[in-house]
C-alpha cells in the first residue's frame, strides 16, 4: 500500500492517508480486500486519488468509479465498493444507536419485517466496527 500512495501529490489526500492509513489506521467494508491487496486497476486508483473527497457517504465512502456507471441503489453498507475507516467510528456507533431504537419501534408496532430489517443493519455496522477493531458501545464523540 506505502508503494502505490507515495506518490500522491494532492496534500489533502495525503494528509488523510497519513491520518488513517500509514498511522496504523483499518480500514473495513468490500471494497478494503480489494483496495488493500492492489487489485484495483490503475485508472481507478488515479481517479480515486483525486477524488477520494468526492465519494464520501455517511458512514464511509463509495469506491465506485464513473466508469462503472451510478449505483443502483443505496444499500452500500453491502456494496462492493463500500469502504470505511475508524474516523467514521462515532458516526457508525450513532447509526448503530438508532437502528436499534428503530428495531424496538417496529416490535412495538407490531412489523415484524421491519423489526428485520433494521436488525440486520445493525448486525452489518456491528461487523464493520468489529473489523476496525472499534466498539460498538456509545463513546464521548458519538452523537446519538
Amino acid at each position: 500500500m506505502s508503494a502505490t500512495y507515495s506518490h500522491i501529490s494532492d496534500p489533502v489526500l495525503k494528509e488523510q492517508y497519513e491520518k488513517v492509513i500509514a498511522a496504523g489506521g483499518r480500514i473495513a467494508g468490500p471494497a478494503a480486500e480489494e483496495l488493500l491487496t492492489s487489485r484495483i486497476g490503475e485508472d481507478t486508483l488515479n481517479w480515486l486519488k483525486t477524488n477520494f473527497f468526492k465519494t464520501e457517504l455517511e458512514l464511509g465512502h463509495c469506491l465506485r468509479a464513473p466508469a462503472e456507471g451510478p449505483c443502483e441503489c443505496d444499500l452500500y453498507l453491502r456494496c462492493s465498493k463500500f469502504l470505511t475507516t475508524s474516523e467514521y467510528a462515532p458516526r457508525l456507533r450513532s447509526r448503530l444507536a438508532r437502528e436499534q431504537q428503530l428495531a424496538q419501534d417496529a416490535v412495538e408496532r407490531g412489523w415484524p419485517r421491519e423489526v428485520e430489517r433494521h436488525k440486520a443493519i445493525a448486525e452489518r455496522i456491528c461487523g464493520l466496527l468489529a473489523d476496525l477493531g472499534e466498539s460498538a458501545e456509545p463513546g464521548p464523540d458519538d452523537h446519538c
